[in-house]
């Protein structure tokens, strides 16, 4: 049964809609205002929203906005009713990102209609976030055991030639096998961090009380240093210090200082694996008005729009082409940090030329 929260401070229009709805055997959820609302639907995450627009405490496009900017209930749909009849006042709406407008008076028939069109789009939405998980599932029965079996071949490999020709091998080349053991060995281990990472933020994503309470006691750190040394390390371990190019604005992140590593490391270690030797990597960082930006751009084969849309965990492109080591789990770790901290995550790429990854967080 489908959960409908109304929203409306006239006490006789919140009745009616609340009688209409149950009798077709919907539950129901109701407040007296917007900011009554706000907290409800932030708390039960209702299946669809019905607001009004003028309203005391929050109006209806100020619930909107707060709950298109959070991950909870951005997705939660949401019909306006409003006595306002004028084009403007619907364009506005929309813009919010409104799913329906209803004018008042409406009838029994028109509202139903409109909640059965939104909850039927919504299925269609939930089936096709289903269809993406199940392509998750086949990328890492693909993906994963390749990334897991290179760098074990490679220990064990090793291992064994060590064990059988131990009389017959020299110094330096004992010392040349030992360091490949370990260049593998941390390789997979790596690997293993990341994919736990993966695998806890993914939990995290689906647990709207969790995400409440890591927004609620953010802290924050200075961005400056972080940036610079992570980079300055991961460009020095692949001898490409020259290629980078580091333009950063000290300021303050909503971010604790250990996500804000993580996350630089996995953009610069993307921005190295993707682009060749002695071609830049720019990292700029930069305040605008109230938003702190982050900019990391390589010159490297770039993505096309449709890779750039199935950026994911364990999804790899053009790999016979290219045969790049790597699980596709970057991004995804990066995607799922930014959407955890509030922020925005763009990429823009063009095949042959390069790729620009843009990350803003609320000052």
């Amino acid at each position: 049964m489908n959960t409908i929260l109304i929203i409306e401070d006239e006490p006789q229009v919140r009745e009616n809609i609340q009688e209409i709805l149950e009798l077709s055997d919907f539950e129901t959820l109701t407040a007296s205002n917007g900011k009554i609302g706000l907290e409800i639907a932030q708390a039960k995450l209702p299946d669809l929203i019905i607001c009004d627009i003028m309203m005391p405490e929050l109006d209806g496009y100020s619930v909107l906005s707060a709950l298109r900017q959070n991950e909870t209930t951005v997705n939660i749909p949401l019909i306006f009713v409003t006595a306002k009849a004028e084009r403007t006042d619907f364009r506005q709406g929309m813009d919010f990102g409104a799913d329906d407008y209803l004018t008042k008076p409406f009838t029994p028939e028109e509202l139903l209609n409109a909640i059965a069109g939104r909850l039927k789009k919504q299925a269609v939405i939930q089936r096709q976030s289903q269809a993406k998980l199940d392509e998750l599932r086949m990328n890492i029965i693909h993906s994963l055991p390749h990334e897991i079996n290179t760098p074990l071949n490679g220990i064990l490999g090793m291992s064994q030639l060590l064990i059988e020709n131990s009389e017959l091998i020299n110094e330096p080349e004992e010392i040349e096998i030992v360091e490949t053991i370990y260049t593998s060995a941390s390789r997979l281990h790596k690997l293993a961090q990341r994919f736990l990472l993966y695998s806890n933020l993914e939990l995290i994503s689906r647990d709207a009380q969790k995400i409440r309470q890591i927004q609620e006691e953010f802290e924050n750190c200075l961005s400056k240093t972080v940036i610079h040394d992570v980079c300055i390390n991961k460009a020095r371990a692949v001898n490409r210090e020259k290629d980078l190019k580091l333009d950063l604005t000290e300021s303050l992140v909503r971010m604790p200082q250990e996500k804000l590593s993580i996350l630089i490391e996995e953009l610069i270690d993307n921005a190295l694996k993707f682009s060749l030797p002695n071609s830049e990597i720019k990292v700029i960082s930069k305040v605008n008005g109230y938003k702190y930006q982050l900019d990391v751009i390589d010159f490297g084969k770039g993505m096309t729009s449709a890779e750039i849309d199935k950026i994911g965990a364990f999804v790899q492109f053009n790999r016979k082409l290219y045969e790049q080591q790597g699980s596709g789990l970057g991004l995804a770790i990066v995607q799922h940090l930014v959407n955890l901290y509030q922020g925005e995550f763009q990429v823009s790429s063009t095949p042959g030329q390069g790729t620009t990854i843009s990350i803003c967080f609320p000052g």
